[in-house]
């Protein structure tokens, strides 16, 4: 059940009791992987994002010292994905159900005493819900500290593997996505099905640009005849490798950094200076 994740990480395999005698409870880290059931081309699994972000967080936490406490929840595999709905087997949450959802989770884990909350996105369809939730949490419970977090925003090794074009178009399905996905899942990757298709049609000499700070709304059909948003074919298990490293340390980290964490509080210097 607990899949990449370290079984001694696992939330769910702890017992209420074990959550009851937890020492110094406010600072547990809880992290949340949130990942999505889409297409990913006729060379991926649906699973990828889910995939994704489970591996990377199960490598952080094989990685971290046993005496930062920090344990991981089952994923959520649903996520929004009604850019990809146009193409057989995706299936997607509104951004309703799954802001509710999350918001309920992070309830949950504050009535038990947690609180350090992490949300450990691996689609990048969704991280303006996970920031609109993370605020949320925050604004209902003064002390919840919950931290909307991307899974590609941390330092990797994935600029010095891939080329520039497909670091800015190759966002789904490309190179990083496949190769990452023969480390963690070889045998659910069909190279022989993968084909090279960048966005199409994109605005020439133009402020606005497909994601960016002046994006265009867009569904993937809109841009690509196969589901692929960049070049699988030269992915490679050896540049996977290297990336699921560089993110499980970079993730270690942030994991470390959130333990560290604590809310800054100037509205209690305001009032001393009232």
């Amino acid at each position: 059940m607990h899949s990449f994740i370290p079984p001694q990480r696992f939330f769910p395999y702890l017992t209420w009791t074990d959550i009851a005698q937890m020492p110094d409870r406010e600072n547990v880290v809880i992290l949340q992987p949130v990942g999505a059931i889409e297409q990913h081309g006729p060379h991926l699994p649906l699973i990828v994002d889910a995939a994704i972000s489970v591996a990377v967080l199960g490598n952080a936490l094989e990685q971290l010292e046993a005496d930062v406490p920090a344990y991981a929840l089952p994923p959520l595999y649903y996520g929004k994905s009604n850019e990809h709905w146009h193409f057989p087997g995706t299936i997607t949450l509104t951004a309703a159900t799954l802001t509710a959802t999350l918001m309920e989770v992070g309830q949950s884990l504050y009535r038990a005493g947690f609180r350090k909350f992490a949300l450990v996105n691996g689609h990048g369809g969704q991280p303006q819900i996970m920031e609109i939730v993370a605020r949320d949490l925050h604004q209902q419970h003064e002390d919840l500290m919950v931290f909307p977090l991307f899974v590609w925003r941390v330092p990797n090794a994935a600029p010095e593997l891939l080329t520039e074009q497909e670091l800015e178009l190759g966002i789904h399905a490309g190179d990083a996505e496949t190769s990452l996905l023969l480390s963690i899942l070889p045998e659910q990757v069909n190279m022989a099905a993968a084909v090279r298709e960048y966005p199409q049609d994109l605005p020439s000499q133009s402020l606005l640009s497909m994601e960016g700070q002046l994006p265009f709304a867009w569904t993937t059909r809109d841009l690509s005849r196969s589901g692929v948003l960049g070049d699988p074919t030269v992915a490679t298990k050896a540049k996977g490798d290297q990336i699921l490293a560089s993110l499980g340390a970079s993730w270690a980290q942030v994991i470390r950094d959130i333990y560290q964490f604590q809310q800054p509080k100037a509205w209690k210097s305001a009032q001393v200076l009232q």
